[in-house]
């Protein structure tokens, strides 16, 4: 499987370093294919929503062993923000707002 016949998601996507990550840890490509593209769409938000390149490493190595442990989507995060076609959720505006007034 290439990187365009690796199924993506709503808004996103798989960037390289994921798409190369699901292809070595077969057990986690198929629970990737098993997810919806909304699901997947998430932990792809989830991946490249972090700014430090080990932290993004971290991400993607945590989201094949988590897909692998039968998770279904990240854990303790907001959801992705990118999405056009729904509002943002109360807790999202709520986040966001912090997260704004932290770099104040």
């Amino acid at each position: 499987m290439d990187q365009k016949d690796m199924p993506g998601g709503v808004v996103h996507a798989v960037p390289q370093d994921l798409g190369r990550a699901l292809r070595q840890d077969k057990k986690a490509l198929s629970a990737w294919e098993s997810l919806t593209p909304l699901a997947r769409n998430e932990w792809i938000c989830w991946v490249e929503s972090v700014k430090k390149a080990e932290t993004r490493e971290e991400h993607v190595t945590r989201l094949c062993s988590q897909l692998n442990e039968g998770k279904r989507r990240p854990c303790c995060w907001m959801g992705c923000v990118h999405r056009k076609d729904k509002a943002l959720s109360r807790t999202q505006k709520f986040l966001l707002k912090r997260k704004m007034i932290k770099r104040i």
